[in-house]
């Protein structure tokens, strides 16, 4: 007779509670109390706190994934305002390209335009008469069909009345209304600039696959020419004019900066004249270089005891006046490196000890400084240097780090450790992802880097000195003009010479060129020689093929 307690256990679960659960008989006959009944019975404050509990992680899980989410919009929106600064670069270029067109073909646009409404009534529609008569009342205005020419006229009356003002261009006026007003002189200021860079504007040569891949192309030099530099205390400074590869300039611990002359006869170098850039607290220029019109030299100095900073002189003419820059933005220390960028718009970058990297452009014929980074060296800036196909400024340290800044973005685009300080920088003129930098370690102090791979060494080489072991920041290289050799100077008194193709990591060849070590040793651009300067205060000129 099991039937009645069957019966009976059901009512009383479903009277006490509304659920769907219904516990089963123990082992020893007693009927276990479900969790929601002694809940019910201890009370509701348990799970009310286990639901709140539950809710407060779900919301917190919900708020840690929304921040990721707008983390990942912030770099997209970086990403793609990167994309958008550059497209509108190219937009710009394409528009005075087209606004140079324009302004070359003025009668064209006229001729073409004339030709179009006769061609409407040559359509050989004579036949159905009626359906043209139709569409003549449509737009009422066929007998003005001749007027149209003069129609468009009268609709753009309001936008070329202020165009002949300004402008006497008959052809720019039609097509656009007030924007060739500010442009012309824009335009006249680049294209006073742009054909005296052409020296240094080239077409991207793909380098990289042939470094350190076959055996090394050795040159054959001539001999050697020393010329007494003029200076009376040990050179600094050897500079290239980007517009004549034919003047060069020096520059010493006097405080003079001197222009020389290359005679293709001899090879020799010939004396220009020399102007005292001393700064106002008797400080000589610790580096020196050309704006890229060169016309003027631009010289750095210290930031202690509140001396100049900047300075530009105007070796080119008679007067040869030196002016100080009146900004200060460096705080402390020597300012090792001055470059200029290799941008349409002039300004130069100055590298110095206070770990700042500074941004000089030309604004309203005045330089102006903008800091682009400062904390990101933990110690000073050595070098500096920007890439040609996008606004990156490139800067490495005694803190042994290169770091790309990206200035359309405003933030770091990578960051590099090596094992050794870093003491410049130089990009290859003809392959614009390949740089060099200049290290301390010796038998290793050129690596070369592709901008491409961030912290990836293609290539390391170097030499072993004989007269010190030691690595000085006066010693420079320069790149050949085809962008495959690099030269050196060496504690040594001797020149060496780097072919990047080549897979071993000594030189390829050492020119015997002066009597003590040498400094920096310059390759010009349209001539066969190398021009070198060096602690025996000479200057010396070697011809090579």
């Amino acid at each position: 007779m099991g039937d009645p307690p069957a019966l009976k256990r059901p009512k009383l679960e479903k009277d006490d509670h509304d659920s769907a659960y219904c516990p089963r008989p123990s082992a020893n006959g007693t009927a276990p109390v479900p969790p929601a009944a002694s809940a019910a019975a201890s009370g509701a404050p348990p799970n009310d706190e286990d639901e709140e509990a539950m809710a407060e992680e779900a919301v917190v899980a919900l708020v840690a994934h929304r921040e990721r989410d707008v983390e990942r919009c912030k770099l997209k929106l970086l990403h793609y305002q990167t994309l958008l600064d550059s497209a509108e670069m190219k937009l710009a270029e394409a528009q005075a390209r087209l606004a140079r067109y324009k302004d070359r073909k003025p009668p064209p646009p006229p001729s073409q335009r004339e030709p179009k409404p006769p061609l409407r009534p040559i359509q050989r529609d004579p036949k159905p008469s009626p359906p043209p008569e139709k569409k003549a009342p449509a737009p009422a205005p066929q007998p003005a069909g001749r007027p149209q020419l003069v129609i468009p006229g009268a609709n753009n009356r309001p936008a070329p009345r202020p165009e002949p003002m300004p402008g006497l261009k008959k052809a720019a006026a039609p097509p656009s209304s007030s924007s060739p007003v500010l442009p012309p002189p824009e335009r006249s200021r680049k294209e006073e600039k742009k054909p005296k860079r052409k020296i240094e504007e080239k077409e991207h040569q793909n380098l990289i696959p042939s470094v350190k891949k076959s055996s090394a192309m050795v040159l054959k030099f001539q001999g050697g020419t020393l010329v007494s530099s003029q200076h009376k205390r040990k050179l600094r400074c050897l500079e290239l004019c980007p517009s004549n590869d034919q003047l060069v300039v020096t520059s010493a611990l006097d405080g003079l900066v001197t222009l020389w002359q290359v005679e293709p006869r001899g090879p020799s170098v010939s004396f220009r004249g020399k102007t005292d850039c001393f700064s106002p607290k008797h400080r000589w220029p610790e580096d020196i270089a050309w704006h890229p019109d060169g016309d003027k030299i631009f010289a750095v100095y210290t930031a202690d005891n509140g001396d100049s900073q900047v300075s530009m002189a105007n070796l080119i003419s008679g007067q040869r006046k030196v002016t100080f820059l009146p900004e200060k933005p460096h705080t402390k220390g020597i300012i090792n490196n001055i470059t200029f960028m290799p941008w349409s718009d002039a300004c130069f970058v100055t590298a110095g000890s206070d770990h700042a990297v500074i941004l000089w452009e030309d604004k309203d014929d005045s330089w102006k400084p903008k800091r682009v980074h400062k904390d990101f060296h933990s110690s000073a800036v050595m070098g500096v240097a920007g890439l040609q196909q996008k606004k990156t400024i490139l800067s490495v340290g005694c803190d042994k780090r290169i770091i790309g800044f990206d200035l359309s973005a405003g933030r770091t685009e990578f960051k590099n450790l090596i094992d050794s300080k870093c003491m410049s920088v130089l990009l290859n003129p003809c392959d614009f992802n390949l740089y060099m930098v200049q290290a301390g370690a010796p038998g290793r102090q050129l690596r070369l880097f592709d901008i491409r791979l961030r912290q990836t060494e293609i290539h390391a080489f170097g030499w072993k000195q004989e007269s010190s072991e030691s690595q000085s920041a006066l010693i420079n290289q320069s790149w050949s003009p085809d962008g495959w050799y690099l030269s050196s100077g060496s504690a040594d008194p001797v020149i060496h010479i780097f072919d990047i193709r080549y897979h071993g990591q000594n030189p390829c060849q050492s020119v015997q060129a002066h009597q003590k070590r040498v400094f920096k040793a310059v390759w010009h651009q349209t001539l066969p020689y190398l021009t070198s300067i060096s602690s025996d205060l000479n200057v010396g000129i070697h011809k090579y093929s």
